[in-house]
């Protein structure tokens, strides 16, 4: 919880949640980034604001030298690198997190201006891994996707509850605070947050189709024997192009440990060199990727396999 209205909201939602179905009260954490003078002070006013609601609050303070570029994302990581280690150091399995349709309408504007691909567009699901590598045990849960910061507000108003306004919200150095800046002009030509964020939706649901066809295609023609994995090499060359780019991605991420897919361009040479014929070996992610031998020809003629390259480690939480 930042202080902020809507992380405010959520506590209240999911406490008053928790309660009428016999559940847990919900756990606070409230990071502390540092980045301000007044943060300390503001942390230690939102835990008040929680134990008045009589729920646990616990106050993570981002530590050493802060960075001078990139602080967005930076303090991003740093935020959620703090809460999952809380989280798995305590045996919880899901952290709640009060992103609203107005935030899902400015992800999907912020990748869209990155160039981002379906599965960007589709933005943020209501339940997604945690996003950071190492936390597999964590996932983070958006209740608030179809909930307006103008209700959630209103809410709180309704209960006499104040909220903190973040200075740095307005700070127009941030991409975000600039789409947001400009969401009343988008409106006028009809670029709604409603209306992103069913966008987002009906593209939400084109991934999940997608997912499910490279899953059956990965259960047809993708084998793990130890340490090896083999591809039906062939039948990749035949897929359609999307299904075999996502079913390569995931492999690739498996064997190699890795969270995030390869560069784009990469992997479209790899599958480019998959649908002509591999002849030789090629390393991609941090994975070996080869024509297999006779006797491992589990596919027949055009078997691939797959290996990490000797050396390279799983990527951590660290």
């Amino acid at each position: 919880m930042s202080g902020g209205g809507d992380s405010l909201a959520l506590m209240h939602l999911l406490a008053d949640w928790a309660k009428a179905n016999a559940r847990e009260a919900p756990i606070v954490l409230i990071v502390d980034h540092g980045l301000r003078k007044a943060s300390a002070a503001d942390a230690n006013k939102t835990a008040r604001w929680a134990r008045a609601a009589r729920l646990e609050a616990h106050v993570l303070s981002w530590k050493g030298k802060k960075p001078t570029a990139d602080i967005e994302s930076a303090a991003r990581d740093a935020r959620y690198r703090l809460m999952g280690d809380w989280c798995c150091a305590h045996k919880l399995r899901f952290l709640y997190v009060a992103h609203t349709r107005e935030d899902q309408a400015e992800t999907f504007l912020l990748r869209l201006a990155r160039g981002s691909g379906l599965d960007g567009l589709s933005a943020m699901r209501a339940l997604a891994p945690y996003p950071l590598p190492g936390f597999e045990a964590l996932q983070l849960v958006r209740p608030l996707l179809n909930f307006s910061r103008a209700g959630l507000r209103a809410l709180l108003k309704a209960r006499g509850q104040d909220w903190l306004d973040d200075p740095m919200n307005g700070d127009p150095q941030f991409a975000r605070v600039r789409i947001r800046a400009a969401a009343p002009a988008l409106a006028e030509l009809g670029l709604t947050a409603e209306k992103l964020t069913a966008a987002a939706g009906h593209l939400a649901r084109a991934r999940a189709a997608l997912e499910a066809e490279t899953e059956a295609w990965l259960k047809a023609c993708c084998r793990i024997e130890g340490s090896k994995t083999f591809l039906d090499g062939k039948a990749l060359a035949e897929v359609p192009e999307e299904i075999g780019l996502r079913a390569l991605a995931q492999v690739l991420g498996q064997v190699s440990g890795q969270t995030y897919r390869p560069r784009f361009e990469s992997l479209s040479r790899l599958f480019a060199a998959v649908k002509t014929g591999l002849k030789a070996g090629c390393t991609l992610q941090g994975c070996r990727i080869a024509p297999a031998p006779r006797r491992e020809a589990v596919f027949g003629p055009g078997t691939l396999t797959i290996l990490r390259e000797p050396g390279r480690r799983v990527r951590t939480a660290d």
